[in-house]
């Protein structure tokens, strides 16, 4: 899989870190998943727990059949984390969309043919189905 292949498939959570000292422990913020936090006794250590308790976060909504949501940029949540340092977690949002199942979708042929050809020219997409996965995963969240 390629660098752009991978993109697609990769959200970018940011993560708002509350500063520790020798007294506690550094805490970690998801502003895109309400209720998902974590803590460590070192920054680095934050932000692994951070990871964790994201793909734990998520792995839930997918039970629940919930699609991951897209994340915000962290100057959505500036105002209300001041004081925080900002870290990002990169997460593969593979896992949590559920088992792929085949469908059978009637579409007129010159807007499969414009898709084969948009697929073919652009390696983001490894197929048609991609495509169409990504496509109606931006209108849904637009919804």
């Amino acid at each position: 899989m390629d660098e752009q292949q991978r993109e697609w498939r990769m959200y970018h959570y940011p993560i708002a870190i509350e500063p520790g000292d020798d007294q506690h422990a550094f805490g970690v913020s998801v502003p895109d998943l309400a209720g998902c936090f974590s803590a460590g006794e070192t920054l680095e250590e934050a932000i692994e727990q951070a990871h964790e308790a994201i793909k734990f976060h998520l792995e839930g909504l997918c039970e629940d059949g919930d699609l991951p949501p897209t994340p915000n940029t962290h100057s959505a949540y500036i105002e209300q984390y001041q004081g925080h340092i900002w870290g990002v977690a990169s997460i593969d949002e593979t896992p949590y969309m559920g088992k792929s199942e085949k469908i059978n979708v009637t579409l007129p042929t010159l807007v499969k043919l414009q898709i084969d050809e948009f697929t073919k020219s652009h390696k983001t997409f490894k197929s048609r189905s991609h495509f169409l996965q990504i496509a109606a995963r931006e209108l849904l969240e637009k919804a």
